[in-house]
């Protein structure tokens, strides 16, 4: 992060079927009821660029779509993310950086390659990193309908399981704060709870992150 913000930034990530928009909703609902105001914000985002993303991505595959995510997140970052939390704000986002480092590597590219076009994004100050037993993302993917390329293959929610433990090793080596919560049994709002219990009060004493420098894996 910049100096000069006084906000605190908020990622929710998780393999696909694990619950993250409806915690991301159950975890604003409770912090509205506890008098807390959050920005809620998602990736893709729903600019040009975003929605692009989001209507192309079963179509373009591996290092293009890698650098596409990467732009919009870029993108989020400069219109969304760094004014809101230098306006004092706690901001949520639906997926981030984890997602990247997941699904970009389902579908082919290099980790270290991930690394180097995403260096520049700011690290949160919290992730989320949500999980569920492999069986149990299986079957919520199948009731509700394959949604994207990565759910034709069978092998992708245990793939994704490990690759998110995989991801949380690596922000926590980076000195991020990470929550690894497991879904399969927990209904929302407790999942929801225990993130807000995470959180601290704002606003926060202005603050400048020094970089440090991204370690392999």
């Amino acid at each position: 992060m910049t100096g000069g913000r006084t906000g605190w930034f908020v990622t929710i990530d998780g393999p696909s079927g694990v619950g993250k928009s409806t915690t991301v909703r159950a975890l604003h609902e409770h912090l509205e009821a506890q008098g807390r105001t959050a920005r809620r914000t998602a990736e893709p985002t729903t600019t040009a660029l975003g929605t692009f993303t989001r209507g192309h991505a079963n179509g373009i595959h591996g290092l293009a779509l890698a650098c596409l995510v990467a732009a919009t997140r870029y993108e989020h970052i400069d219109t969304v993310i760094e004014p809101a939390l230098r306006a004092g704000q706690l901001v949520v986002s639906d997926r981030y950086l984890p997602s990247t480092l997941v699904l970009q590597q389902l579908d082919g590219v290099p980790f270290d390659f991930l690394i180097d076009i995403n260096r520049h994004v700011p690290m949160p100050d919290l992730a989320v990193i949500l999980t569920a037993d492999p069986g149990h993302i299986a079957a919520r993917i199948a009731e509700r309908g394959v949604t994207h390329r990565f759910h034709l293959d069978p092998t992708a929610p245990a793939r994704e399981v490990d690759l998110y433990a995989d991801a949380a090793s690596y922000l926590m080596r980076r000195g991020v704060e990470v929550l690894l919560l497991d879904t399969t049994a927990a209904p929302p709002s407790d999942v929801a709870r225990r993130i807000a219990d995470a959180l601290p009060a704002l606003p926060l004493p202005s603050v400048a992150s020094a970089p440090t420098t991204p370690q392999d894996p």
